[in-house]
């Protein structure tokens, strides 16, 4: 590598510059906050760890999205996290153990080994929540009501819910007894939504209903109201499809009634994180954003490899993702610059003036001899001025007006 290229950082590796990172940082502080006014209990979970752990009941997409590293005290493998939640949830099954429902929340950088998709970071903020100990549709109400919060309390407006059932495709797929081979190419072609579904299952697929219930998945998409028909589309079939969607009609219900101003979209196709989820999954998104800016839904069981199997359900944010679209209405604060003395002999009434302030809450930027002042650049609109009477602080173009006479 040469000199010229060294500043050059790898594909989909970003650095946070100062004014972006102080709005990244504002609305971390905020949204934790937020969470914490919910009940939710702030965790930091290590940025490494071992991969028996990290990667349990995680599924093959998190493992080739982690990379893989040698601790050099044990010769054990480790990964560079991928993603917080299974973190979270060895906390919750190995290091709290608490019996009641424990809501935990984090903030921290994850790093993935190819980017989810083009123009991606990889190595974003995940913000999130995770809701342990709760079956119930009540938990992933509150966690789909409070990612809907967390957009609307960052600023955004016209928030869509994309809700889904992974449970609807599971049974349906499991019922056709497919092989392995056919399992990964029908999955494909669902996600892909595909015009040769229909030719596949009926090459593949020997009972003709359960070829015209997976046929009809990529279509029953809309609103509330879908549900009716996807009743009639599935009505024989496996009796765990038709919880599911009784499942999804309920929350459904309950979404309309405390977050009547979202927008829900319900797509019983939507197989993101098939390999991970058990029940309901959803995605948020916003007019502002064609790409999901929060996704979840519940895992149960994931703290089995830890010992201790539990309910959970949760969602994860981009924060640098959702910061880019707020509008910055909280911009730096202008400070005071403060020239250094041209002696020693007021210096300690120089610095008690400089902490005096500091404490008051101004931000002041301490200057040094011979220094090129650029206020813009230090983000100061003030400067303060030693008079006959002790200090004062003048607007910085009375000062530099004075420093050109």
């Amino acid at each position: 590598m040469t000199k010229i290229d060294r500043w050059l950082l790898p594909d989909g590796i970003e650095e946070i510059l100062p004014d972006r990172a102080l709005k990244v940082e504002r609305l971390r502080r905020r949204l934790l906050d937020l969470y914490h006014s919910w009940g939710y209990d702030l965790v930091i979970p290590p940025l490494a760890e071992f991969t028996d752990s990290l990667l349990s009941g995680a599924g093959s997409d998190l493992d080739l999205m982690t990379f893989k590293i040698t601790d050099q005290l044990t010769g054990r493998m480790m990964g560079v996290r991928a993603d917080i939640t299974p973190q979270a949830a060895r906390m919750d099954a190995h290091s709290l153990q608490r019996n009641s429902p424990n809501r935990l929340c984090y903030a921290g950088q994850v790093l993935y080994t190819r980017a989810r998709g083009p123009l991606e970071s990889r190595s974003p903020i995940q913000l999130g929540v995770e809701l342990f100990g709760e079956a119930g549709l009540d938990a992933d109400v509150e966690v789909m009501s409070l990612l809907v919060k967390t957009l609307s309390y960052s600023g955004l407006n016209d928030i869509y819910l994309d809700i889904g059932h992974v449970s609807i495709y599971r049974a349906l797929e499991q019922a056709a007894g497919l092989s392995v081979e056919q399992s990964a190419e029908l999955f494909e072609l669902l996600q892909r939504k595909d015009a040769g579904l229909q030719q596949w299952l009926a090459s593949n697929v020997v009972d003709a209903d359960l070829a015209a219930m997976l046929a009809a998945l990529p279509g029953l998409v809309g609103d509330a109201s879908m549900l009716r028909h996807a009743q009639e589309v599935l009505e024989n079939a496996p009796a765990e499809v038709l919880q599911a969607l009784n499942e999804v009609e309920a929350v459904a219900s309950q979404l309309a009634e405390c977050a009547p101003n979202v927008a829900l979209f319900l797509d019983l196709s939507e197989l993101r994180g098939y390999h991970y989820h058990t029940g309901i999954v959803f995605a948020a998104y916003t007019s502002e954003s064609t790409l999901a800016l929060g996704n979840g839904g519940r895992y149960d069981d994931v703290g089995e490899a830890f010992g201790r199997a539990r309910p959970a359900t949760g969602f994860g944010i981009d924060l640098s993702k959702l910061a880019s679209l707020v509008e910055n209405t909280h911009s730096v604060a202008a400070g005071i610059y403060a020239p250094a003395p041209v002696t020693n002999t007021n210096s300690t009434a120089w610095l008690q003036e400089i902490t005096r302030l500091r404490d008051s809450g101004e931000r002041v930027v301490r200057g040094f001899a011979g220094q090129h002042v650029d206020y813009d650049e230090l983000h100061c609109d003030r400067v303060l001025i030693e008079t006959d009477c002790g200090f004062t602080v003048e607007p910085a173009a009375v000062a530099a007006g004075d420093e050109s006479k």
